[in-house]
């Protein structure tokens, strides 16, 4: 067979970090989203060091074979997905931090580092990076890039490619092509850098990245406010966004959500509560005190009836800690489908209001979660997958969601990436030229088509 050429020809060139065992390649068919398509690999390459990435691609691209590059496998999207008789390039034991410059607040590190882990490593030089999905404590950066992840804290600091300054990755070629800079300013040329981020392993894959830092923030002032409907919350939440005010997270929680979190947790939360707000701001000394003062009683004018600033770290810690648990506890009710879509924030109200009818049209579940701050909501559609009919009406209602995101002026994706799950609705939102244009630029970096095919377009 030809894939038998193949993986003698990648096991001669790599040796002991070649896998081909059929029940650990099974173990790297899929991420987490559900209804996409995956596929067996021939054999999965452990990829610890670049040459054993640039090395595998050569092989690969010599034989024809596709290529899909995986992280954690911690993705909502399919991006992740391998197909039918490719080659996976593991990278999650490319996991150190090569250098932290404090005096140029950056870190070089490679791809399978934890986000949190990254986070912590430059906390003890006294740096910050910002971008936090909730799931840090288990995805890695290299993900974060492929997909350029948000966060909590995207509403003040930005997303990922907000934060790269410089990145290593190997093309379809097999070759190792180093973009970007170490400075502060540095506008040579197309900013390919910023190509590469968010193409979920379609043009090339990320080795190693250099990502900007700043100073540790200041210890943030953190508040819980509840409601007794989620369109209140949602007024709360635009009163806010409207201000001068710009806490560093402003997140939301419907009763689904609550619910589902409480019997995890058990934070005693009344079960008339309909939805919680939760802020913070990290503005130093005075100035952090009235901005925190200006969202509590922003959230009290719009209807809450209870707010409360956390008490100390630890109440602080374990409010976040329902927020960034919240998937982990829907999972527990049956299976989830995470739906990510970005609007204007003042259409969250609309936003809501049109999920709740679509979760009564289709007869499922759905919990709402989201970074308000920024618009970027995760309508999770909770169902039994062992029963087809409901299945089908659960998918339904995830594409409903989509099409009412994109009425509303939004977007299909905020920060999960399109990968398998979303490329039918690429094209309904960036048109026929945008398409094109992808096409062209896919064509250009991966001209036989090998690297993560199916994924985005």
């Amino acid at each position: 067979m030809h894939n038998e050429a193949f993986v003698l020809a990648l096991a001669d060139a790599l040796g002991d970090v070649v896998v081909t065992d059929a029940d650990r390649l099974a173990s790297y068919r899929t991420d987490r989203a559900m209804f996409c398509d995956a596929g067996t690999p021939c054999a999965v390459v452990l990829a610890r060091e670049t040459a054993h990435v640039a090395e595998a691609v050569r092989v690969a691209a010599a034989h024809g074979v596709p290529v899909v590059a995986q992280g954690a496998r911690s993705g909502l999207s399919g991006a992740a997905n391998a197909v039918d008789g490719c080659l996976v390039i593991a990278l999650e034991r490319m996991n150190r931090v090569l250098e932290i410059d404090t005096d140029e607040r950056l870190v070089v590190t490679q791809p399978g580092v934890l986000n949190a882990d990254l986070s912590r490593a430059v906390a003890e030089q006294g740096l910050f990076y910002p971008p936090d999905p909730s799931s840090w404590e288990f995805c890695t950066i290299g993900g974060n890039l492929a997909t350029n992840s948000g966060g909590l804290c995207c509403v003040k600091y930005g997303v990922t490619t907000d934060y790269v300054l410089a990145l290593e990755v190997v093309l379809a070629s097999g070759e190792v092509l180093r973009t970007g800079r170490r400075t502060v300013k540095g506008v040579a040329g197309y900013d390919v850098t910023r190509l590469f981020v968010g193409s979920e392993g379609t043009l090339g894959i990320i080795t190693e990245a250099t990502l900007r830092l700043r100073p540790a923030a200041h210890r943030p002032r953190t508040l819980a406010a509840t409601f007794g409907s989620v369109h209140e919350a949602a007024e709360g939440i635009a009163a806010i966004t409207r201000s001068a005010v710009v806490p560093n997270l402003l997140e939301l929680m419907d009763a689904t959500s609550l619910r589902a979190v409480d019997a995890m947790l058990h934070l005693g939360f009344d079960p008339a509560v309909g939805a919680l707000v939760l802020a913070q701001s990290d503005a130093a000394g005075a100035a952090g005190e009235e901005e925190i003062s200006a969202i509590a009683a922003q959230l009290r004018d719009a209807g809450a009836y209870d707010v409360v600033l956390a008490a100390d770290d630890a109440e602080a810690a374990l409010l976040l800690t329902a927020r960034r648990e919240v998937l982990t506890a829907f999972e527990a009710m049956g299976t989830t489908m995470v739906d990510d879509v970005c609007v204007p924030r003042n259409r969250i109200a609309d936003l809501v209001d049109g999920v709740e009818e679509i979760a009564a049209k289709r007869e499922v579940v759905i919990g709402v979660v989201g970074h308000a701050g920024d618009g970027n909501f995760h309508p999770s559609v909770i169902f039994d997958a062992d029963d087809p009919e409901e299945a089908e009406r659960a998918h339904a209602a995830f594409d409903d969601i989509m099409v009412l995101g994109l009425a509303l002026g939004g977007t299909i994706t905020g920060e999960h990436g399109v990968g398998v799950l979303k490329r039918d609705l690429l094209a309904r939102e960036i048109g026929p030229v945008g398409m094109s244009v992808q096409r062209a630029l896919k064509e250009a970096l991966d001209p036989h088509g090998l690297l993560n095919p199916g994924k985005v377009l």
